[in-house]
């Protein structure tokens, strides 16, 4: 248990209309906020996501060529469940992202190119929570290269070469919000989106079979469920998304 968890989470603030969202592999975002993804479009903003890789290396029965192929279908198809057209990807190496000048150059080029306003990430600690899992490097080098990127992409002196490739500076990025985080501050409504959310993680069929012997759509519906009911009893019994908010 962290120090606020009983502290009432404040709903996400809402005047925005472009978000851009960056994880390292297919799946973060379906285990990490795609409820809340899924009532964003309901309301008509834009969410672009963008992954560092193409999770080649989850799947240790199949080759990485194959299952990185197989793994960005899976994506599109999953964010295609919640209202999302615009998936890209990175192309950094499955399980060995390295935090540093030439991603935190990328993503920042993504951000020049979306403009978007919220920029979303996933939980770039070394644990996750009370339950004392260690991270992924993946998800720890994404997560801080994407909170220093959201200012890299509005600083012209950083990454010139940008501009040159007609990708002007936007200093536009106003948030930060961190999904997965053991110290979330604020949420996002999840019953409308729920059910979708279900299904876009469904969509990650073939490695959800990796993962467990459960039938996967009980594991999947059980596990999101979970989270939102639990991510409810602080933000007024409803069900909920969790992110940590940083403002810029």
């Amino acid at each position: 248990m962290t120090e606020s968890a009983g502290t009432p989470l404040e709903p996400l603030p809402g005047d925005w209309r472009r978000a851009l969202a960056v994880v390292a592999h297919p799946d973060d975002l379906e285990y990490g906020c795609s409820a809340a993804v899924a009532s964003w479009t309901d309301e008509g903003r834009e969410v672009t996501y963008l992954l560092a890789t193409r999770g080649e290396a989850g799947i240790d029965t199949l080759a990485p060529e194959e299952c990185g192929a197989l793994r960005e279908r899976e994506q599109r198809a999953s964010a295609a469940e919640v209202g999302v057209e615009r998936v890209e990807f990175l192309d950094h190496r499955d399980g060995v992202v390295e935090y540093g000048i030439p991603l935190r150059r990328d993503i920042a080029a993504a951000i020049r190119r979306h403009r978007p306003e919220l920029v979303v990430t996933l939980n770039h600690r070394e644990t996750w929570g009370s339950s004392g899992f260690w991270n992924t490097p993946d998800h720890v080098a994404v997560g801080r290269a994407t909170l220093d990127a959201a200012a890299d992409a509005g600083n012209r002196w950083i990454f010139p070469e940008l501009a040159e490739q007609g990708l002007e500076p936007w200093d536009g990025v106003r948030w930060v919000a961190v999904a997965g985080s053991t110290t979330p501050t604020h949420a996002v409504d999840a019953t409308a989106g729920l059910e979708r959310a279900v299904r876009s993680l469904l969509a990650h069929r073939t490695y959800i079979e990796v993962l467990t012997d459960e039938d996967p759509e009980a594991y999947v519906r059980g596990f999101l469920t979970r989270s939102a009911e639990e991510t409810g009893k602080r933000f007024g019994g409803r069900p909920a998304v969790a992110f940590e908010l940083f403002p810029r």
